[in-house]
């Protein structure tokens, strides 16, 4: 059964931070320009031993979360560089899987980096898990009963966030290239020169 407040939303957000032992998931309604949390959670894999398993897990539960909060775009935490290649393979992997899970809905998908993610919310891209935490509490009123301990789901909350305010900017007109541009695209104001 889907919230009520959901339906009523203009716009719904996933975002979602990988992981091969615990992945998080946060979702985002939009109410006009508004932002509020729906809902947050984390997927627990560590106890799945097989990593294949866990990668069919990801696939399952977001699927399910797809489904049963329609949304309309994905906001994924892209994978940062790490020394150790096998990690990376795997969390890629994850972020993979997860990904196509959103697609088999058509749901558009978003990558950022945890840098961007970090300023966007805390206005400082090296801040802490717990930064961002408190900074989302704030933001969007989230009651402290409400903060899970492991905090995968409000990095993927802020994920959303980070979306929203990033597809919420006005884009700016783009001007002309050079003056020899703009004398061919404007030959009505240089009349004269």
């Amino acid at each position: 059964m889907i919230q009520e407040n959901v339906k009523s939303a203009d716009r719904i957000i996933i975002g979602i931070d990988p992981g091969t032992n615990v992945m998080g998931y946060g979702i985002l309604g939009i109410y006009g320009k508004k932002p509020e949390m729906i809902a947050m959670g984390v997927i627990e894999l560590s106890k799945l031993g097989d990593h294949y398993l866990r990668l069919g897990r990801i696939y399952e539960r977001i699927s399910m979360l797809v489904e049963q909060y329609c949304p309309d775009e994905m906001a994924i935490e892209a994978p940062f560089f790490g020394k150790n290649v096998q990690s990376m393979l795997k969390l890629g992997r994850a972020q993979g899987v997860a990904m196509a899970a959103a697609l088999s809905r058509q749901v558009p998908i978003t990558e950022y980096e945890p840098r961007k993610i970090k300023m966007a919310i805390t206005g400082n891209g090296a801040a802490s898990k717990e930064q961002v935490c408190e900074m989302l509490k704030r933001i969007l009123n989230i009651p402290a009963e409400s903060i899970l301990p492991k905090l995968d789901a409000t990095d993927a909350l802020g994920a959303a966030l980070c979306h929203f305010y990033e597809s919420s900017r006005p884009t700016a007109a783009k001007g002309p290239s050079s003056w020899k541009d703009f004398i061919a695209k404007n030959p009505d104001k240089v009349k004269g020169l």
